[in-house]
């Protein structure tokens, strides 16, 4: 069986964030991205989980699955303190990613997989696809995943930190820059492949775009 990507999605107090990434860093979950966000919970639901003041550092970092299993299983070692962030990390699995993001992370990939994309079993019936590439780029990636299937996604600022884990791979990776656009879209799984082998096509890592894609199996989705 192959080893899945895994993603750790934290949201901590305002300025945390880095000092959240130095520990990933330090047990080899090094890819991460950072944005801010504004916490909606009312004082007391804010008060019961410890998150804090309102203003967040959100955290989308991505690891392999042994890496991240160990973090869990020695998680009150690891993360001696778990208040000091003020905040939750919260583990989820992916369904999917694109070739060479999985052997950065020293995924087992199925050598007969002709396409950019590795596909994991999916029982659930929507993806959520996170698209990360370089400022500038979002406009034209969700024209591409647009005309795959895609009905719409959302955009959101974030900064790639530690940008020498990619810039080190060498030829598979041109003018890796810090400022990101992360497009998130919902999509039915019947085209969430096509989405991902369209957009990695054009924007993959070893594009100008240097686009990181993902989809993470989604329970349910309501419209509000």
């Amino acid at each position: 069986m192959s080893k899945q990507p895994m993603i750790l999605f934290s949201i901590v107090e305002r300025d945390k964030g880095k000092k959240l990434i130095k520990e990933l860093e330090h047990i080899n979950i090094k890819i991460n991205f950072q944005c801010v966000g504004l916490g909606t919970a009312p004082t007391e639901m804010m008060d019961i989980f410890g998150l804090g003041s309102k203003d967040k550092d959100i955290i989308i970092s991505l690891g392999s699955e042994d890496v991240v299993k160990d973090m869990m299983a020695n998680f009150g070692t690891t993360f001696v303190s778990h208040s000091k962030y003020g905040g939750l990390m919260i583990v989820l699995q992916t369904s999917a990613a694109n070739r060479i993001l999985a052997e950065i992370l020293s995924f087992n990939i199925d050598k007969n997989l002709e396409k950019g994309t590795g596909s994991m079993k999916n029982e659930h019936h929507n993806n959520l696809i996170i698209i990360s590439v370089n400022e500038g780029y979002s406009e034209d990636v969700m024209h591409v995943a647009k005309k795959a299937g895609a009905t719409g996604g959302t955009v959101i600022k974030g900064r790639l930190e530690n940008i020498e884990q990619l810039a080190d791979i060498g030829k598979t990776a041109v003018d890796v820059d810090g400022e990101r656009e992360i497009l998130c879209i919902l999509a039915p799984l019947k085209t969430s492949a096509q989405i991902m082998e369209d957009v990695n096509k054009e924007f993959g890592i070893t594009s100008a775009a240097n686009g990181v894609i993902f989809a993470i199996p989604t329970e349910k989705a309501y419209k509000i």
